[in-house]
């Protein structure tokens, strides 16, 4: 290896791969929270940026927007008519992203879950029966995505003709896909549960596997944005990776604290992962959870706008900490500050 950081890396990328080019709306402000309340309330949300003047681009739509945390669904009520906001995004030449984890919720009146189980594709326990765990929808079931099958079923719920209300840029987030199990061991699957791989009965114990699940549902992710549009480039944030995730999206460091220390700690943390090849990655500013003071936001959207991946993001329990809600003077500084990372873009 080596012998400059320069060969490192370069050598690294001719064995892991190189980056592919994002949408260039990606290197702009992405706007999230868990969760906007309804289609109103996120129009509403797109509105307010254009009349103070704040340049983003991607809104973001966190678990709350599903049916009883149904991915590849719509709240019935309150996301009941999704195609109001995604046309008045259109309208704005912005981007939609919608959440999307790897845990099924067991429903059998939930098309997802039904077309993986009659395939047999969810992971199994030790003893090869169905392994179950709990996370957001409760009871749910987890797709076995180290076999290349199962990624090829998952890529097809991205198809314009399943997914309800979907767009050929309707973006996508893949979270909790260490994966979370909210009552399993060390908050995940148990080591001997069972995967089939790429081989033809389930013989792969979870522990040899572990660090490239959510690896795999990344790429079950983008596969199904490339089949959905072959000549649209996909963009998928993921919060589990591995080594040669950077060429299938952004990654960020998952759910940090609206505290001085996690804002200090994220410039080692992603200049860290840019130096190891993954560059496309970000911290949620100003911090997910707790209420950010007004000096810790400003100072963090100041620091943000260097982030490669720059999204405002926060905990359901939090303040609505859209920036015109802290008052005049941190709307200005934000605005400032959102404006010269634009001017930085390439047009």
């Amino acid at each position: 290896m080596g012998p400059t950081p320069e060969n490192v890396l370069e050598q690294y990328h001719t064995v892991t791969g190189f980056p592919r080019m994002p949408p260039l709306a990606t290197l702009g402000k992405h706007q999230s929270r868990w969760n906007y309340v309804d289609v109103e309330d996120a129009v509403g949300v797109n509105r307010k940026f254009d009349q103070h003047d704040i340049p983003y681009d991607v809104l973001w739509l966190d678990i709350e927007h599903t049916d009883g945390k149904k991915y590849f669904t719509w709240h019935p009520s309150h996301f009941a008519n999704p195609g109001t906001l995604l046309d008045a995004l259109e309208a704005s030449k912005r981007h939609l992203v919608t959440i999307v984890d790897p845990h099924i919720k067991k429903d059998a009146g939930y098309d997802v879950y039904n077309k993986i189980k009659n395939h047999d594709y969810f992971t199994k326990t030790k003893d090869g029966g169905l392994y179950d765990g709990w996370c957001w929808p409760g009871t749910s079931s987890y797709p076995d995505f180290c076999n290349p099958a199962v990624r090829g079923l998952w890529a097809t719920f991205f198809k314009m003709d399943y997914y309800p209300h979907n767009r050929v840029d309707l973006w996508t987030w893949n979270d909790m896909n260490e994966p979370s199990v909210f009552n399993g061991p060390e908050v995940t699957m148990p080591r001997d549960n069972l995967h089939k791989c790429s081989s033809n009965s389930y013989g792969v114990e979870h522990r040899d596997v572990h660090n490239v699940y959510g690896f795999y549902h990344h790429m079950a992710t983008v596969e199904g944005h490339l089949l959905r549009a072959p000549n649209v480039r996909p963009f998928v944030l993921t919060r589990s990776f591995f080594a040669g995730s950077h060429r299938l999206g952004a990654i960020w460091t998952g759910d940090n604290m609206a505290k001085w220390e996690h804002l200090a700690i994220s410039v080692p943390m992603l200049v860290s992962l840019c130096m190891c090849g993954t560059s496309f990655v970000g911290s949620d500013v100003p911090g997910f959870f707790y209420d950010a003071e007004p000096e810790l936001f400003k100072r963090w959207h100041q620091l943000g706008i260097w982030y490669p991946f720059y999204r405002g993001h926060a905990h359901l329990e939090t303040k609505r900490r859209e920036p015109w809600m802290l008052g005049e003077e941190i709307t200005q500084n934000v605005r400032e500050q959102v404006t010269a990372r634009y001017q930085m873009l390439p047009t």
